[in-house]
Formats: C-alpha cells, sequence, structure tokens
C-alpha cells in the first residue's frame, strides 16, 4: 500500500531504500524536459544536491517565469489544493514546499509503476 513520505529526506531515503532513486531523476528530468524546463539531474546526482537543485530551479520558476511554473505543475500533476494550501508570502518557503509536492508526486508515479 502506497504511503505519502511526510518529508524530502524521507522521501529520497525511501526511494533509495527501494532501489527507485535513479528512476525518480529519470522521471524529474522527463517531465520538466517535457515542460520545456530542462533540470538535467545527472544519475549521480546525490539526494541532497537534488533537493537544492530542484528548489533553486523552482525559486527561479516562480520569481521569473510564473507561466512555465504553472505548465510544469499542470505536467507534473501536482493536486491543484495542494499548492492552493501553501503560504505564497514567502517565496523561498514556498518554491521548497512546492519542490516537496512536485517529488512527491513523481515519487508516486515511480513507485507505482514498479509495484503494478
Amino acid at each position: 500500500m502506497y504511503i505519502a513520505p511526510i518529508s524530502t529526506d524521507n522521501l529520497l531515503s525511501e526511494a533509495e531504500k527501494e532501489n527507485l532513486y535513479l528512476k525518480l531523476i529519470e522521471q524529474l528530468n522527463k517531465d520538466f524536459n517535457f515542460a520545456n524546463e530542462p533540470i538535467d539531474l545527472p544519475k549521480s546526482t546525490s539526494p541532497n544536491e537534488l533537493k537544492i537543485q530542484l528548489h533553486e530551479k523552482i525559486y527561479r520558476l516562480i520569481q521569473y517565469k510564473f507561466a512555465e511554473y504553472l505548465s510544469l505543475l499542470y505536467i507534473v500533476d501536482v493536486p491543484e489544493k495542494e499548492v492552493k494550501k501553501l503560504d505564497g508570502s514567502d517565496i523561498m518557503q514556498l518554491s521548497e514546499q512546492v519542490a516537496f509536492l512536485i517529488l512527491k508526486r513523481e515519487w508516486m508515479k515511480v513507485w507505482f509503476r514498479n509495484r503494478y
């Protein structure tokens, strides 16, 4: 049964434990490329680097390319109600939370594909 991770670190350690970390990187690269906002994460990217790069990418999209940011959320299929729950007063914090939502959705795709 799928249980959603409660934090980015929890998600990434679970992905490594299940040997699906590389699949998660592939899925992130695929969906970001599909949204015309490549993130280009090499397979050698450590979980900490992934967390930082994803956070920075989301921050830049929110700041400078908001339409592309919205398109990315649509392509990744992040639930709109989850995004609306977030407090947008601090963009740094918002981008970190959105990065987690993206990771959660991508992890769900990878996990289900592996199981079924």
